[in-house]
């Protein structure tokens, strides 16, 4: 099958290819059976604390961290509303995730199951004997809290009700580190898993209906909500919600596959074919240059592979954004004129320096 041009992601370029792709998403979200959701996003509003005059931002080792990308089989995805008050993506709309803990992780990959079940609840974890009874709504309620309060070390958790980690259902799909000079500095490292090819608790006999995610008080996240790609840009254009640049360009991508191949085996297959292949080993380091960005913002982000950063004339792998309080970018416009599939160059990109051996 030929590749269809969203997989270039010229976005924004062409407005017939907007048309059709808002027409694409409209006839896949009318033919779904009614969303799994939780709650309503509103605007975010964010504060930060400003560096004095003259100062430079302290670089920073960026720290390890995860993140997952779950899809359910509605074709929706988990996204989670960072807290208003959060010390980084103030209000923010995320995939769950958060900073490798040492004490608490045995891998990166346990690092994206941890975060995800303290931020929404849902637990990708697996029986280890057939004597295993799921935990009940409460016990899984009062662990996330526990846990996220370091009162409860995570592995005990799933050792207590024989469990383990579904860490086998992780796939990669990128990874991110932040620029330097930047307040606080990240490696995330991006998964994605099917719903419910992964094993979760919280799944009831017959006809599997995942357990509907909850956000956690107010401790990081303030909703969380299955939606899918095409409703989450609609509400993005709307300025419901903000996204940073990595979720941007994960979520565009996973749309994308969406819209270019209907049917859902064919989808998996491709998002599977995605993570094997370069895709899901680049390491991308954004760096922000001065340029045109076409009217839509005040900022240019290169990725590994741009014409600007090593790659052949003409090559577009970058995004156009406009960058707010606290660093949030209110709007983004991703640039990527190449294949995905067959047209990423290995020598593009570099580890970073995360210890993929340890992590």
């Amino acid at each position: 099958m030929a590749l269809l041009p969203y997989f270039r992601s010229r976005l924004e370029q062409l407005p017939g290819h907007l048309a059709y792709r808002s027409f694409l998403c409209r006839s896949i979200l009318s033919s779904n059976s009614r969303p799994l959701s939780l709650g309503m996003m509103s605007r975010p509003q964010t504060t930060s604390a400003k560096v004095g005059a003259g100062a430079k931002p302290r670089d920073q080792t960026p720290r390890p961290s995860a993140s997952l990308v779950i899809i359910n089989d509605r074709d929706e995805v988990l996204l989670v509303q960072r807290n208003m008050q959060a010390s980084a993506f103030a209000g923010v709309t995320v995939f769950p995730g958060g900073n490798y803990d040492p004490k608490q992780d045995t891998s990166i990959k346990m690092t994206a199951i941890r975060e995800t079940f303290e931020e929404s609840g849902l637990l990708i974890a697996r029986p280890t004997s057939s004597r295993a009874k799921m935990p009940s709504e409460s016990a899984l309620d009062e662990a996330r809290n526990e846990i996220h309060s370091n009162r409860m070390l995570f592995k005990d958790f799933l050792d207590q009700h024989e469990l383990e980690a579904d860490v086998d259902s992780l796939m990669p799909f990128t990874e991110w580190i932040t620029p330097p000079g930047a307040p606080r500095r990240f490696h995330t490292r991006f998964f994605v898993t099917f719903l419910p090819a992964a094993s979760s608790t919280g799944f009831k006999s017959g006809d599997k209906q995942e357990r509907i995610p909850k956000p956690d008080g107010g401790q990081e996240v303030i909703t969380a909500r299955f939606l899918h790609p095409c409703a989450a840009f609609s509400e993005y254009h709307a300025d419901k919600i903000t996204f940073m640049p990595p979720q941007f360009y994960i979520l565009t991508t996973i749309r994308d596959v969406f819209v270019s191949f209907p049917d859902r085996a064919t989808q998996r297959a491709k998002i599977q074919e995605l993570s094997d292949g370069k895709f899901g080993k680049m390491v991308i380091n954004p760096r922000r240059t001065d340029g045109n960005t076409n009217g839509h913002g005040n900022a240019v982000l290169t990725y590994e592979g741009d014409e600007a950063r090593g790659g052949v004339k003409g090559r577009l792998h970058r995004s156009e954004v406009k960058v707010g309080d606290g660093g949030v970018t209110s709007k983004i416009v991703l640039r990527r004129n190449f294949d995905i599939f067959t047209e990423i160059e290995s020598h593009w990109f570099n580890t970073g320096g995360l210890d993929k051996a340890k992590l």
